[in-house]
């Protein structure tokens, strides 16, 4: 039976149950499996000064543990996030000849790789020195493969995929009655880190525009204020302005995710980039149509139909966007539909039979 090390930046706790929780859903259906896993990864989303020094030092400092006491044991270490993760995963393979493979998500490359020469040099060394690497988007391998000239047959395209037993239609009376939403209530929902990258602030703009029309309107956004000054000034429009039934909600468990889905009319995803986009998955899998943004990822999973694509950064087309899923209701069976195919395409059991061939080719 083989032994994995899954190191990553990113992973849930009891404070923080959807930081990188994918990475975590990954890793308990590979223990479901019958594999060995252990991992090592920071549990802590705070991006003041301090606290990234401090759990970036406790983090290495256990992986240099793990390597220490237990390398020789792991047959394969899976980094997420090509760097720092990956630079950390191939001291692994340098000391004892372990397999490393590496998933990069979007931002490691999107947003880690652009901050300077040094990052991206870095990022570069990781993607040619794994001995196999994996994409969670079409997007993201052809970047490799231009940016950072990455064989193709060294690269997969492997998406975390969805947990349908949490995922899953359930019915929008259910679940309204479950959180104790009104049935008469319109629900725009937003699930996501609240950052000016998710388009948060184009989306507020085009609620605000749509709102006026329709007063049984409410605009719910769930996540983890990881800007404080750009919630601050969304806050502050939000009272200037007077924009009414906007509703803000920390961080959640998958459970409640899935009902807030469930109970959602249209759920809106109007990021500048993403790698792949996992929660318009979701909610796809819950049934409920999805308008987002066409960059990265999202411009696959929601193309042929499964979803309304707008342009990013751009208020006008978001809100027509919203406008057209709201109002047409045959276009809203049709994007369920086309949705529950993709839904069905990106199973996390279908994929993480995907992965496990991945590790046993070598």
């Amino acid at each position: 039976m083989e032994k994995i090390l899954v190191i990553s930046t990113m992973y849930p706790s009891k404070l923080h149950p959807s930081f990188g929780v994918f990475v975590k859903n990954q890793v308990e259906a590979l223990k479901a499996r019958g594999i060995l896993v252990d991992v090592a990864a920071i549990h802590n989303p705070h991006m003041s000064k301090p606290a990234v020094i401090w759990k970036y030092t406790v983090w290495m400092m256990h992986v240099l543990f793990l390597l220490l006491t237990k390398g020789k044991q792991y047959d394969i270490v899976h980094a997420h996030y090509v760097y720092p993760s990956g630079r950390l995963a191939l001291l692994f393979k340098i000391l004892f000849r372990t397999r490393v493979v590496v998933t990069a998500h979007g931002g490691d490359l999107d947003k880690m790789a652009k901050k300077g020469r040094f990052f991206f040099n870095r990022t570069k060394q990781v993607l040619h020195q794994a001995d196999h690497i994996i994409a969670v988007g079409e997007k993201l391998k052809q970047d490799m493969i231009d940016t950072y000239q990455v064989s193709a047959e060294r690269i997969t395209v492997l998406n975390m995929g969805v947990n349908r037993h949490v995922f899953k239609p359930m019915g929008q009376a259910t679940a309204r009655k479950a959180l104790n939403i009104p049935e008469t209530a319109t629900i725009i929902l937003f699930v996501g880190n609240m950052i000016k990258a998710k388009g948060v602030a184009e989306l507020l703009e085009a609620y605000s525009g749509l709102k006026a029309n329709h007063s049984a309107l409410e605009l719910h956004l769930i996540g983890a204020p990881k800007e404080p000054a750009f919630v601050q000034r969304m806050l502050e429009k939000i009272t200037h302005e007077q924009i009414q039934d906007v509703h803000l909600h920390p961080p959640i468990g998958q459970t409640h995710i899935a009902q807030w889905l469930a109970a959602a009319d249209v759920f809106v995803l109007p990021s500048y980039m993403e790698g792949f986009g996992l929660v318009a998955l979701e909610a796809m899998s819950c049934h409920t149509p999805v308008v987002a943004s066409d960059v990265g990822g999202l411009s696959y999973l929601l193309s042929y139909g499964a979803g309304r694509l707008i342009k990013p950064k751009d208020t006008a087309s978001l809100r027509t966007g919203m406008a057209h899923v709201l109002g047409d209701k045959h276009l809203r069976h049709e994007l369920i539909a086309n949705g529950e195919e993709k839904a069905q395409q990106y199973d996390q059991e279908r994929l993480i039979g995907q992965l496990i061939e991945r590790y046993q080719q070598g």
